[in-house]
């Protein structure tokens, strides 16, 4: 229960008032959504929610009538109703004078059907405090409920001279003007609620309706007035009705020219957000959407990412079809040579390895190659399956070969020079004279190389692979085996098998036991595992070409993810050094992300420590990483 309640927590960014509003069951979820300190989704039953979690956070705060008061409006929007109320009596208790502590109370008592309760709060409030509009709308909806509809009528119309834009007032103000009248009846009411002093609210529906007629000028007259009248600190649905309507009815321009200079993230969220990336997106202004994308990432809301990420991908595709597109010089294509394993720097080798000899066997690993179809697209494109595959193929074989032999190992990566950069994805196998020069190109050059391809065309998918002398280009051996490309493991275990087979047999190498603290994550973290090493080529290729900072696309989930895969394996040392290579990497091309995860990976090293020695050589490089 304790450990419940220290993990989860909820987003409770509610209105600073509550109003009643009636609750059907269909609006009640059967799950409740809450993340952990790292920012994992986690779903659990409300009646665990309410029995194990709500209750001992509202003790935990009964004494805080701020903290209080959030916690029992989130609560109230979740339909936990019953549960809040002697934490709303204490509340007001707290805060016998306030109408926020009067209006919580009534419209619990509204919703529990004490309507005596209610009116008895909700009239003493203003008896002896005064009006306020928020206390006299739920005092209405009190006289609604006994069939007072004069009286309640009067107190509604008095809350709205008050505050002619609070939310529930004014719907339910127009609800009856409907019901009674019809649409002559709501338009009746929108311009008698204009007509009082400081009226945003009912202006937006007139502006709606004046869009509805293909009436854009008055449309934006009013959106106008409604700004001008709501003031410097614009509330969020004023935001996100004006942005929402003006997009809906192809007013792009006039959206951003009222909405984007007036976007404050912390104050107007994830809705109006992503209204105003939309209108950037599909006016082709990919650079703003960006901008507006990262301001909204750097509030780290874990509620927000799932729609975060749909953009982020949204705006790095719409990059890659307008650079197909661009006239550039000709690319060129290049061939990047990495040590294996990636995330394997000199102090780790050094402390944690036995050393390798200088003049050891050294292998080159080279994928990137993957037949896909005649439909398969040229040029510039987000990653796919088939080109993640064949190359983490490359760096999950130069990884056992280089921990499992007393060789050495490297990975080649053809890289595009030009049109952004890029990762190669080729459309047929390398020829192998070409990956034996390749190979041998730079020094120290290799005695071997190790060529991948994956035949993705066929209803079952192939892989394989060619181990060639690089001296004189002779294939030596080759193997191919069937691959299921979302669960991997079986075709790689079988392909590295081999592989070491081959090269102790045809090179010479020696066998070795592997470090006991490396470990390959198995079953469904063994494809995660894989993509996390294909994503750290992504980051290191990005950062030894110097590549345009839109080469890469998600930084964000890259880290999450591996975050995630490391809590996952919190006793693997493994994918906690891919996590590292990743912040180091990534702190060199885009510091801002890596900052938005440093207090997580830092309580990762502290929460989910390893064995001492691998311990200190990760602290020291995460230290260095983030200096």
């Amino acid at each position: 229960m304790k450990l419940l309640t220290k993990l989860f927590k909820r987003r409770t960014d509610r209105a600073s008032t509550v109003e009643c509003t009636a609750l059907n069951d269909a609006d009640v979820a059967e799950l409740v959504r809450v993340y952990d300190s790292y920012g994992r989704e986690h779903a659990i039953t409300r009646q665990d929610w309410g029995d194990r979690v709500l209750l001992e956070n509202l003790a935990a705060v009964r004494q805080d009538p701020d903290q209080l008061y959030e916690m029992i409006v989130g609560a109230l929007h979740d339909g936990f109703v019953v549960e809040v109320l002697p934490f709303a009596e204490q509340l007001r208790e707290l805060e016998p004078t306030t109408p926020r502590a009067a209006t919580l109370l009534g419209v619990i008592y509204l919703q529990l059907q004490r309507l005596s309760d209610a009116e008895h709060t909700l009239a003493q409030q203003t008896r002896q405090h005064g009006d306020d509009a928020y206390v006299l709308t739920n005092l209405a909806k009190v006289y609604e409920e006994r069939g007072e509809t004069a009286r309640a009528d009067a107190t509604l119309w008095r809350a709205l001279e008050l505050d002619p834009n609070q939310e529930n007032g004014v719907a339910w103000f127009l609800s009856l003007a409907r019901e009674r009248r019809g649409d002559l009846g709501v338009e009746q009411a929108l311009k008698a609620l204009a007509a009082l002093p400081g009226s945003w609210r009912a202006r937006l529906w007139l502006a709606r309706a004046a869009l509805e007629r293909q009436n854009s000028a008055e449309a934006l007259r009013l959106y106008d007035e409604a700004l001008e009248l709501a003031g410097a600190s614009l509330p969020a649905e004023l935001l996100m009705q004006l942005s929402g309507d003006l997009g809906n009815h192809g007013y792009l321009v006039e959206l951003l020219k009222r909405a984007a200079p007036r976007f404050v993230p912390e104050q107007h969220g994830l809705e109006v957000g992503i209204n105003l990336i939309k209108a950037n997106f599909d006016l082709g202004r990919f650079d703003h959407a960006r901008a507006l994308l990262n301001q909204l990432y750097a509030l780290q809301r874990p509620d927000y990412q799932q729609a975060l990420l749909y953009w982020d991908t949204q705006i790095a595709s719409a990059r890659a079809r307008a650079r197909a597109v661009e006239p550039q010089p000709a690319p060129t294509v290049a061939t990047l040579r990495m040590a294996c394993p990636l995330w394997l720097d000199q102090v780790t080798a050094a402390e944690l390895l036995p050393r390798k000899d200088e003049n050891a066997v050294l292998v080159a690993f080279l994928g990137g190659s993957a037949n896909r179809g005649a439909s398969a697209a040229a040029g510039p494109q987000l990653a796919d399956t088939a080109g993640r595959i064949t190359r983490a193929l490359s760096l999950f074989l130069g990884e056992q070969f280089h921990l499992r032999t007393d060789g050495r190992s490297i990975v080649l990566q053809p890289f595009v020079h030009g049109h952004g950069g890029g990762l190669v994805l080729a459309a047929k196998p390398w020829p192998t004279e070409l990956a034996a020069e390749n190979a041998r190109h730079d020094e120290p050059a290799a005695d071997y190389v190790v060529v991948t391809h994956l035949d993705a065309t066929a209803a079952s998918p192939t892989l394989s692979l060619r181990l060639i002398r690089t001296i004189d280009a002779t294939v030596l051996d080759s193997s191919e085996t069937l691959v299921d490309l979302e669960w991997p493991e079986q075709a790689f275990t079988e392909l590295a098998r081999q592989m070491l087979d081959d090269l102790q047999h045809r090179a010479g190498v020696q066998s070795i036991d592997a470090a006991p603290w490396y470990r390959v994550p198995t079953d469904s973290n063994f494809s995660d595992y894989q993509l996390r090493l294909e994503q750290l080529l992504a980051a290191t290729a990005c950062q030894l070409d110097g590549a345009r900072p839109d080469f890469l696309n998600g930084e964000r989930e890259m880290l999450q993810g591996t975050l995630e895969l490391c809590l996952r394996e919190a006793a693997n040392a493994t994918p906690r050094f891919v996590l590292m290579g990743l912040v180091q990497r990534l702190q060199a091309i885009n510091p801002q992300v890596v900052g938005e995860f440093r207090e997580k990976v830092e309580r990762l090293q502290r929460e989910y420590p390893l064995a001492p020695s691998i311990q200190a050589v990760l602290d020291a490089r995460l230290a260095a990483a983030l200096a």
